[in-house]
């Protein structure tokens, strides 16, 4: 079950929640089939990298003291794109906003490997398919 969108604290009364019961059994389903599976983890895990590094910029921003409006003039923008950006509930922003809001902010973005884990497996072979959920 999900809230409302569009409320003031986004939580309604459970009579106001929509009955998504059809949608999970069907995602379900089609969890089932292992190609579905691997693009839905790797999508998962898109969304919650991109998240997370929008989350460490803002902290970085409100660390420095420094308004949304500000931070999109240091770093050439608009300040309403910077501003949907911290506070839209899901955003998907070009990597070029990212790195100018990072460079205005006096960061550096970097890549780290995660210990413990293979590289994602982008052959479409069914042999690399079943090595890559086992």
């Amino acid at each position: 079950m999900y809230h409302l969108r569009n409320t003031p604290e986004r939580v309604m009364a459970d009579s106001t929640m929509l009955d998504v019961s059809m949608h999970e059994r069907r995602r379900a389903r089609r969890m089932e089939d292992p190609e579905y599976r691997l693009a839905y983890e790797r999508a998962a895990r898109e969304l919650a990298q991109t998240d997370a590094v929008i989350r460490d910029l803002d902290s970085l921003r409100v660390d420095l003291g420094i308004s949304k409006a500000e931070l999109a003039r240091r770093a050439s923008r608009n300040a309403s794109s910077v501003r949907r950006l911290f506070t839209a509930s899901q955003v998907r922003p070009e990597f070029p906003l990212i790195a100018a809001l990072a460079d205005a902010l006096g960061a550096d973005l970097r890549v780290v490997r995660r210990t413990g884990t293979r590289p994602a497996v982008r052959d479409g072979s069914a042999k690399a398919r079943a090595a890559a959920i086992s």
